[in-house]
Parts: structure tokens; sequence; C-alpha cells
């Protein structure tokens, strides 16, 4: 266990220029760690107009399975935005499937504010053994947001980064994606 921990752990980016660690590195199963309870927490809280939608192209951690996993989180965080990291190390090989159609655009509720969702693919370079790139825009309230959501898979090890922010460029994604992919590459070896 703790030689996985390890692994999982150099596989998390470094801190990216001009931003600084607001959570982690913390290890260990999937479901119990801070963040992803959080991420479950906000899930709960919004009233989703189509609630398959809340957590699609994502890690389900509500799945038994995905939630005993050995994973390392990181998150980092400037004036301009956040950068979440997650690595999750699962017995098989469990890609989560692409965005349905139905989720490309769609409204929720998130503590009595409307908030409408609209996501497109991004035509990211092939990184792992399967990967995909997301980028959200999230209009409602006093601000608007831009998430990219980008997921690599490479042998059983599966990264989420997600990117937050008032702009999120598609090229910058590309970027922090192929370094992921390099570090999951060197842990995969």
């Amino acid at each position: 266990a703790a030689a996985e921990s390890a692994k999982l752990r150099a596989a998390l980016l470094p801190v990216p220029k001009g931003m600084s660690i607001a959570y982690g590195p913390e290890m260990g199963a999937f479901g119990s760690l801070k963040s992803t309870q959080q991420g479950l927490a906000a899930v709960q809280q919004a009233k989703v107009q189509h609630p398959e939608c809340a957590g699609a192209a994502q890690l389900d951690a509500a799945k038994p399975e995905v939630a005993k996993s050995p994973a390392a989180v990181v998150a980092f965080s400037a004036a301009r935005g956040s950068i979440t990291q997650a690595i999750v190390s699962l017995p098989s090989a469990a890609f989560p499937a692409p965005l349905p159609q139905q989720c490309t655009s769609y409204t929720a509720d998130v503590n009595g504010t409307k908030v409408s969702y609209k996501t497109r693919t991004l035509d990211m370079p092939a990184k792992g053994d399967q990967s995909r790139a997301y980028l959200t825009t999230a209009a409602g309230g006093k601000q608007n947001a831009q998430i990219g959501s980008v997921m690599i898979r490479r042998g059983a090890l599966i990264m989420s980064m997600l990117v937050v922010g008032q702009r999120v460029k598609p090229q910058g994604l590309y970027e922090l994606a192929k370094l992921a992919d390099q570090n999951l590459a060197q842990v995969t070896r």
C-alpha cells in the first residue's frame, strides 16, 4: 500500500508557476478523501435538470469499487483560478463513458441560484491508453466560470483534472494534460 501511495503521489503534477498548493497532496481510498467528499456533497446540494449530468464523464466515487481504490489528490490555486488533480488506481480499466448528448446543455439550481452549463468535447491530442477533454461554461449568479476537465487512463491508473477559472484556454489544458500524461508514463513503466 505504501508503494502504491508513493507511485500515485509521484504521478501528481508539481506546483504550476504562479500557483500555490491549496490542498494536499492527500493519499487514501478515493471515496474517503476530503476533496472527493466535498465534490459529492456539492453534487448532492445542486438540483440538476438532468441528475445523470452532474458527475457525467467523471470517476464515480459513489461506486464501491471506485470509492475503495487507492488515490492521490492535490489542488492548486491562484487569483485567476484553480486546478484539482486526482489519480486513482483501479482494479480494472474503468474509464468513464463519454458525455451523454443531453448533458451538453443543462441547468441546475445551486443554493438558490439558477446556473446554466454548456459543455463541449475538446479535440485534445490523444494521451495514454484513453483520454478525453471537455470545456464547460457555467453562467448564473454574479460570476461566470469555465471548467476544463481532462481524463487520461494509462494502464490501471486514471488521472482526472479539473481546471476552473474565468477563462480556460484549451491550449493550456492540453499542456497540463501532456505533463500529467508524462508523469503517468513514468510511474506505469
